[in-house]
This record gives C-alpha cells, sequence and structure tokens, in this order.
C-alpha cells in the first residue's frame, strides 16, 4: 500500500492514541522526514509533529527515527499519535460575549481584565475556564492538549475579538493563515503624544527583552520581523486616538511598537510612563475588527466591535480637556 499526498491508513487503537502508516516514494527522497510529516498530519501544528519525534513516536522501517531523518525512498513511516490529554483548567460558567459561532469555532468579544489562559497567579476565572463549560467537551485538540482552541491571543488588560477554534481541522486551518499573515486583524488605540504624520508604519523586530525577561522589545537578537501599520483617528492635548493594523502578530507588538517610536499607550503599566492613568487600569486597547477565511467553508468572515465603555469615557474625558 503506498499513501499518496495527505491520505492516510488510520488504526484506531482506543482512546490512547491513533497510529498512521504512510509510505515514501523516490520522489521524496532527501525530504526531512518532520517536515514531510507537517504535510500529511495536517492537524497537528509543526511544534506538535516535533513532539512526536522527542515522545519516540516516529519510526522509519521500524526504527525509531530523528525529527532530521532524511528520506531516502521506498520507506514505511509509522506515527502514533497519543490521544489528547486533559488541561488542568476546570470548566467554569462565566459569560461570554459571542460574536458569531458554528460547528467549528466562535468568535468571542473579550472584556478587558479577562486573562485567555490559566496561569500562576490567574488559575480561574479566564476565557479558557469559560469556553471549557460553554463548548462541553467540543475542543480541539492540537498540540497534544484538549483545549477550547486558542489559536491567538490578546493580553489581559486588552479588549476585543478573539477566535477559537472547536475541531482540530479549524485549528489548523486558522494556525496556517495566522502564519501567512492573511488574518485582517484591526485595533484601537489612544496613545501619549501628537503625530505630524497623519499614518505611518513601525517595521521592527520584536524579541525577548535581554534582561526583563517578562518583556519584550525591538531587538535584533533573536527576535522575529514585526510589521504595524497606523493611522491617526484623532488628536487631542497630548494624545492620539489611532487605528492600528497588524501584518504580524508577535507578542505585546502594538504595545512596544508604540513604546519604542515615542507613543505609547495609554494606561500601559510595562511600556508607557511610570505614572499611569489608574482609571484605565491597564492599556487603552482595543482588538475591533478580525477577518479571516473559515478554515471549513472557505468563506470570507469578518467582525467587527463596537468600542468598550472604558474606552469611550476616556475619549469624553480627552474631548474636554
Amino acid at each position: 500500500m503506498r499513501c499518496l499526498g495527505k491520505q492516510a491508513t488510520i488504526m484506531n487503537s482506543g482512546v490512547s492514541a491513533e497510529n498512521y502508516r504512510f509510505f515514501a516514494l523516490f520522489e521524496d527522497a532527501g525530504n526531512r522526514l518532520d517536515l514531510w510529516l507537517c504535510t500529511r498530519l495536517e492537524q497537528l501544528s509543526r511544534s506538535a509533529v516535533q513532539k512526536l519525534f522527542e515522545q519516540g513516536m516516529v519510526f522509519v522501517n521500524g526504527t525509531k527515527a530523528a525529527k532530521n531523518y532524511r528520506l531516502k525512498g521506498n520507506e514505511e513511516i509509522q506515527v502514533s499519535v497519543p490521544a489528547p490529554t486533559l488541561p488542568d483548567a476546570k470548566p467554569e460558567v462565566i459569560a461570554l460575549d459571542i460574536v458569531y459561532e458554528d460547528n467549528d469555532l466562535l468568535v468571542v468579544n473579550k472584556p478587558k481584565g479577562m486573562v485567555v489562559h490559566p496561569a500562576n497567579g490567574n488559575p480561574d476565572g479566564t476565557l479558557v475556564n469559560a469556553l471549557l463549560h460553554h463548548c462541553e467537551g467540543r475542543l480541539s485538540g492540537i498540540n497534544g492538549v484538549l483545549r477550547p482552541g486558542i489559536v491567538h491571543r490578546i493580553d489581559k488588560n486588552t479588549s476585543g475579538l478573539l477566535i477559537v477554534a472547536k475541531s482540530d481541522a479549524a485549528h489548523a486551518g486558522l494556525a496556517r493563515q495566522i502564519k501567512e499573515h492573511s488574518f485582517t486583524r484591526e485595533y484601537e488605540a489612544v496613545v501619549y503624544g501628537n503625530f505630524k504624520q497623519t499614518s505611518g508604519t513601525v517595521s521592527a523586530p520584536i524579541g525577548r527583552h535581554p534582561i526583563l525577561r517578562k518583556q519584550m522589545a525591538v531587538t535584533d537578537k533573536n527576535s522575529k520581523e514585526a510589521v504595524t501599520h497606523y493611522a491617526v483617528l484623532a488628536q487631542y492635548e497630548g494624545f492620539s486616538h489611532l487605528r492600528l493594523k497588524l501584518e504580524t502578530g508577535r507578542t505585546h507588538q502594538i504595545r512596544v511598537h508604540m513604546a519604542y517610536i515615542g507613543h505609547p499607550v495609554a494606561g500601559d503599566e510595562v511600556y508607557g510612563p511610570k505614572k499611569v492613568i489608574s482609571s484605565l487600569n491597564g492599556q487603552c486597547l482595543h482588538a475591533k475588527k478580525i477577518g479571516f477565511i473559515h478554515p471549513v467553508t472557505g468563506e470570507y468572515l469578518e467582525f467587527d466591535s463596537d468600542l468598550p465603555l472604558y474606552f469611550t469615557d476616556f475619549l469624553k474625558r480627552l474631548k474636554k480637556i
């Protein structure tokens, strides 16, 4: 039996694992095995495929294989994918502002102050806790953990739209679009200072801060390309209201880029001035619009959310100054 393209023979072995068997052809010779498998196990991310090698779950002609193994052609590849494990987070009855939902995904309007993932200091009350209850077990299992498909994140004190994948197919398709930078992601923010130009682009690589390891920074070391486009919507005394469009999606990208050009986001307690705007309780930043191709139906979907009360109240205060 030969397996061409994305086809595979799947042998279910109960709940413990799914076993796959592929046959490499002579024309596959020279390809790295981990990358070759990524195109055949599309429900898994690249990091999840590499983890299978680390766990000793990939065999070539019956011998355990390394991820950098290069195919010679005419080989049998066997892969065992463990069943997803249950997350540590527990379902909680927490109200969600759901903008859109179908069998494969949903779009949530996250409030300011809600953490996306449980972590030290925030073990419960998170978006994941709420989704575990809402989805009632219909969760994606990408990367080996049953979870409600958090494909991309926004910070605790950033409000706005977030896509959640219910199925592995949706998760993989959405992750692919993020990697290809084909998502439409627009934010609005109030930042310190005024601009001479009405629009601009910040193109500066972002990586972990060399000293403050919990922060990100513009740096050439161990960084990734980051591009943010901005347009000035209104200017007030000492502040500007911006629309920002992400071309890439790095951690804290808008907050880091705005601080880098001398216009930190108002209320930002990490990248802004030491004297914060306490009434904002964090940065004045809202993920307002999101657009993407539905990974199952192929339809383009786009959603827009109203500015939240904390944001509009701050704008009203600025107009009176």
